[in-house]
């Protein structure tokens, strides 16, 4: 099912000291989410994603604007009748009743033509079982159930009414680091077995690249950019998507062009075709390093942090602005060598298509001249 917001807006009353001052969670989001795919909305804590997934939901109306999924209007059909499944962050599952009881719940809603027989709705729900591999569990209650099989559990029951379209807020938030990767596979593997179009709310970018066909990445209420999970990374709108998508993040100097160049602490690290004549900021990414004894970046070593396969070089200097320290991350065969140990300097080259420039006081993408239109021209 296709769903397609336009120009949706939410609007809340202010409160307390701030009465007269409208709170604007969502403003104007207005794209397309293709039929079958899976849409990460991304962002950090407060910057209107689940409202966005509630609007969409009908738990919210919304100020302005129209929600379609397909060629209807839904905008004002209630929630009930939406076609949607909804797992919530805390997974809402009821506590006297046992898996197969929660999972058959909202058939027992339904009405009219859509009325099921007992015998019909206890099949429904063992072959939903089947899907997210709980059949075994289905005299349980939830409290004898891990994080990860209550999480099923609450797909599951959004799943056995077969929605249009399946909504997911946060809903990994409760588990285990281990725990987490490993279901985030399973809703992966869950949507791709049933083709229903999934939204997937979340602030945690590693999560929302790994599973998602696109992100949609938000910032107090505005959608910044929206895109494949690689594209995004390699070709960030602006300077907030940059630094908000990247572990480690990304690393972000006071630079300025000057001639061609690109200077960083004064020193020309490379050749540029974007214009100079202001302040920049050049944004690094972790990978975009080459340790080279002749390289134009110098930085004053702090640690060298083996990680096996690679290893992370952790630096200083001067014109690094937001974190307090440069991490790099480079092949373990490539580490600084012992005379770069002892002097405590560093020297990298960098790879032109890993450096980003934005404006310094915007913050928006400042795009060259040259042949690659996302970055800058390398060294010639």
């Amino acid at each position: 099912m296709e769903v397609t917001l336009r120009h949706l807006t939410k609007r809340f009353p202010g409160r307390g000291k701030n009465k007269g001052q409208e709170v604007i969670a969502v403003n104007d989001m207005d794209f397309t989410i293709p039929d079958g795919e899976l849409i990460g909305l991304l962002g950090p804590s407060g910057c209107g994603k689940s409202t966005a997934l509630n609007l969409i939901c009908g738990l919210l109306a919304p100020t302005e604007g129209k929600i379609l999924f397909g060629d209807q209007e839904v905008t004002g059909i209630p929630a009930e009748k939406r076609g949607v499944g909804m797992v919530f962050q805390n997974y809402a599952l009821y506590p006297h009743l046992n898996v197969l009881q929660n999972i058959i719940f909202p058939l027992e809603n339904l009405k009219g033509d859509q009325k099921l027989t007992r015998e019909a709705m206890r099949a429904k729900a063992e072959e939903v079982a089947e899907l997210v591999q709980i059949r075994e569990l289905m005299d349980r209650r939830p409290s004898e159930l891990s994080g990860g099989q209550q999480q099923r559990v609450a797909i599951a029951r959004a799943l056995v009414k077969l929605p249009r379209v399946l909504l997911l807020d946060e809903p990994l938030s409760n588990l285990d680091a281990r725990l987490r990767l490993k279901t985030r596979e399973e809703i992966r593997r869950i949507q791709q077995a049933t083709k229903i179009t999934t939204i997937f709310v979340t602030h945690d970018q590693e999560e929302a690249m790994s599973i998602s066909d696109r992100i949609v990445v938000m910032k107090d209420g505005v959608v910044q950019q929206i895109g494949r999970p690689q594209e995004v990374y390699d070709d960030p709108a602006n300077l907030f998507v940059a630094q908000f998508l990247g572990t480690p993040p990304i690393n972000v100097f006071d630079a300025r062009v000057e001639s061609g160049k690109l200077l960083i602490g004064g020193e020309p690290v490379m050749d540029t075709d974007v214009a100079g004549g202001s302040p920049v900021k050049a944004a690094i990414r972790p990978e975009g390093f080459e340790v080279d004894p002749k390289g134009p970046l110098s930085c004053r070593l702090k640690a060298v942090e083996v990680m096996g396969r690679d290893v992370s070089v952790v630096c200083e200097h001067e014109a690094l602005t937001g974190a307090p320290t440069i991490r790099s991350i480079i092949d373990a065969d490539e580490q600084p060598d012992d005379e770069m140990r002892r002097s405590g300097v560093v020297r990298f080259s960098l790879k032109p298509h890993k450096v980003l420039l934005f404006d310094a006081e915007t913050g928006e993408r400042l795009r060259g001249a040259g042949r690659d239109k996302r970055t800058f021209a390398g060294r010639s």
